[in-house]
């Protein structure tokens, strides 16, 4: 066993994504069996400490199954119907299985917007993270019944590496009906080589995928590719492996080579940190006090309303903001909690008296420290 292997083996915060052929056998109704042994290995996980958030395609498939359809449409409103009868199909399996190793279950369905709009991507990080601590699996799909783009398929590849920096994960796993990533493509080359790890920023993996076509190609391992890209902004590893392998998900967090295991290169807080830095435009300013500067730069805590002293500019909730000490210098940045106006009326006040202050509580931080940023 490898020692990059041997890494997964300690992570504790996993996104497992399972992709539309393993649900559908392939478009032909749900896959009974591999539901079974993946909700029963996915409870293993659970039973051993670690957090796991799955999201899962599947809904236009099953809802197609369900509707009699035998070719995928064409027309929009069509897709999305059969995504919403479909979803109810998918829920229920999954919160009957769950059910039977004692797990509670709760469906996210979530739109890329969600995670774009810092007010939305602050609420799904906050009650991602409630679920997981409540020991709840929750799972994730797009919610394909009133997106405004055409559905493409793969786009949940995508989504589950932005679920992945959303919460923090050490880990995303694509279960897929590949085996991993090849050198070759297999169908042309039956001998190519199966990649066992490679870092992900290794640009000669644009070459092996970038040619390819159908199953390697739109919706296939380029995505992938590129949803591991997106995971490893937040320190996260991505391992793409054959779904229907047996007891997948327990040989891969027994550190055994199997699949493709990708590495981010990262360490994940700071990884999170510097992309949160990258992302926005400073939209307004808090000025702190010296104990709360001292609080920031010294002990790494969260930024509470007491240790302001002013606010200005205008900004809603998610936006980014500068903290600056008494002689305008900046102390740090980060995802403010309140609105300008709402962070004008709780300054200087106990995060005990913010539900007083505004009639209202939505985080007893001003900002909290996994969103902020020392300077």
């Amino acid at each position: 066993m490898s020692d990059k292997r041997q890494s997964l083996r300690a992570c504790k915060r996993v996104v497992v994504k399972i992709g539309s052929a393993l649900l559908t056998n392939d478009g032909r109704g749900l896959c009974v069996e591999g539901l079974d042994a993946w909700v029963a290995q996915i409870a293993a996980l659970r039973a051993d400490g670690r957090e796991v958030v799955l999201v899962s395609s599947g809904a236009v498939a099953e809802g197609m199954t369900r509707l009699g359809w035998k070719e995928r449409p064409d027309d929009l409103h069509k897709l999305q119907a059969a995504a919403a009868v479909g979803q109810m199909g998918l829920i229920q399996a999954y919160e009957q299985r769950f059910r039977t190793h004692n797990l509670q279950t709760a469906q996210i369905l979530l739109g890329h917007d969600d995670i774009s709009a810092r007010d939305r991507y602050l609420n799904a990080r906050g009650t991602l993270l409630t679920l997981l601590e409540l020991g709840v699996v929750p799972v994730v799909n797009e919610n394909d019944t009133v997106v405004t783009d055409e559905i493409r398929f793969g786009d949940n590849d995508t989504l589950a590496a932005l679920v992945a920096n959303l919460i923090d994960a050490d880990t995303l796993v694509i279960l897929t009906d590949q085996r991993g990533l090849f050198a070759e493509d297999p169908r042309k080359n039956p001998a190519a080589e199966l990649i066992s790890v490679a870092e992900v920023a290794d640009r000669d993996l644009d070459v092996m995928v970038g040619g390819s076509a159908g199953v390697l190609g739109r919706g296939g391992m380029l995505t992938k590719l590129r949803a591991a890209r997106l995971a490893s902004r937040s320190g996260a590893n991505t391992v793409i492996v054959g779904g229907r392998e047996d007891r997948v998900l327990d040989r891969v967090f027994a550190g055994e080579d199997l699949g493709t295991l990708l590495l981010s290169g990262q360490r994940p807080i700071a990884a999170r940190k510097k992309w949160l830095a990258g992302q926005l435009q400073l939209r307004g300013r808090l000025q702190l006090d010296d104990g709360a500067v001292r609080v920031l730069r010294q002990q790494g805590r969260s930024l509470l309303p007491v240790g302001v002293v002013a606010v200005s500019g205008q900004f809603a909730r998610g936006d980014l903001v500068m903290c600056v000490g008494a002689d305008g210098n900046e102390v740090a940045r980060g995802l403010v909690n309140y609105s300008a106006e709402d962070a004008r009326k709780v300054l200087g006040l106990s995060s005990a008296r913010i539900a007083e202050a505004l009639g209202y509580i939505a985080e007893p931080e001003l900002i909290h420290r996994d969103n902020l940023l020392i300077s």
